[in-house]
């Protein structure tokens, strides 16, 4: 198929959904901690101190049980066969193979995981695949695992391009977000970042996931000046194309567990309080306020378990078409709302979500939907 995809609801037709082969650990960083500032929320006694400085021996990875990976790796196919049955084609990355542990740059390294949260480092803007500038040192290399899938889509004439990549010393990440925000941590700032041959300031990182699509209108989360300078080049790189509209600090990052679009005029929203983030012609849509996550909703996880997410992370749902929606089918309360909505609820499992970052919004990276260019705004 062509490359088409321009928003969020439009009838899928091809999908890439991730892989967690090999997924064996979490490595505490700098970059790491702030990506997760907002709910990786720890103590003395929860979450060891980040002591660990560039340039000074890693400490060591924080590890995943097995049976976390194996009951996720089971949750994934679940995810795939739910697609397929609705008629999508779905595509996958290639797997991280067990002997690749590391990635390492002239500037740093960092263990390395698979190419799960596809919806992170690319951007799929109506025919052109954005591979977005990383904002966490294990996933630097992170769309090479796509590369296969986005040659096939470029040999069909899909445009191809790859922002500037950032060095990621400790200088390039600006801190003020962690320093100042009130939601996460408390995350230890690093005051004094540690120096590099390779310090050039503050450089362009940003994930897809920062982007609410919205045909020929893109929505984008800037928290940081490192997202600030990315959406910089995307306003240069798309101009006339597409519209930027930036909202500030709605979250850390990711804009898909505080907002999706469900169709023309319907948000799903975390709660009425984001409305104040969003530009004024996106206020006037319906807004379906997602119900509190019941405490039940999730596994019960242990002292030394890294939880990564809010428990919000079931509001990250997937549009399979205008009125069908892939939701955990552990959370009756928001399928209810929905159904309420007149929405066919497709339930699906996903059991650790919290533990990997990500939900069915997250784990996918739509490639082909009916939709194009419109103008949803006024």
């Amino acid at each position: 198929m062509l490359l088409n995809s321009y928003d969020e609801w439009s009838p899928l037709k091809e999908i890439i959904v991730g892989s967690a082969t090999n997924y064996i650990s979490h490595e505490r960083e700098l970059s790491f901690d702030l990506f997760f500032h907002d709910n990786l929320i720890r103590s003395e006694w929860a979450y060891p101190r980040l002591s660990v400085r560039s340039g000074e021996a890693r400490q060591e990875p924080s590890p995943i049980k097995k049976r976390y990976l194996e009951e996720l790796q089971e949750d994934i196919e679940g995810i795939v066969q739910a697609l397929q049955g609705l008629g999508v084609s779905v595509l996958r990355p290639l797997e991280l193979d067990a002997g690749t542990s590391e990635v390492r740059t002239p500037a740093f390294s960092a263990s390395v995981v698979p190419p799960l949260n596809l919806r992170d480092n690319t951007l799929i803007l109506g025919d052109e695949i954005i591979e977005t500038p990383p904002m966490v040192r294990s996933r630097y290399f992170e769309t090479q695992f796509l590369t296969p899938v986005f040659h096939q889509y470029f040999r069909r004439g899909a445009r191809w391009t790859v922002m500037p990549r950032p060095l990621m010393t400790d200088a390039s990440f600006d801190l003020s977000y962690a320093a100042s925000a009130t939601v996460g941590g408390p995350t230890e700032v690093i005051e004094d970042p540690r120096s590099s041959p390779y310090d050039v300031g503050f450089e362009m990182m940003f994930d897809g996931a920062q982007c609410l699509r919205l045909g020929r209108d893109i929505i984008t989360n800037i928290s940081t000046a490192n997202h600030a300078l990315a959406v910089d080049w995307l306003e240069r790189h798309l101009e006339g194309r597409f519209r930027i509209h930036r909202v500030h600090r709605l979250s850390d990052s990711h804009i898909d567990s505080m907002v999706l679009a469900l169709r023309p005029g319907t948000l799903l929203v975390r709660d009425k309080e984001v409305a104040d983030f969003l530009p004024e012609s996106l206020r006037k849509w319906d807004m379906v306020v997602a119900p509190a996550p019941a405490e039940n909703a999730f596994p019960q996880y242990e002292d030394d378990d890294l939880v990564l997410t809010s428990p919000f992370i079931d509001l990250n749902v997937l549009s399979v078409s205008p009125d069908t929606v892939l939701v955990n089918e552990a959370c009756p309360e928001l399928i209810r709302t929905l159904e309420q909505q007149k929405f066919t609820v497709v339930p699906v499992r996903h059991r650790h979500r919290r533990l990997f970052g990500g939900g069915f919004h997250c784990f996918t990276l739509d490639t082909v939907r009916e939709g194009g260019p419109e103008d949803y705004l006024d």
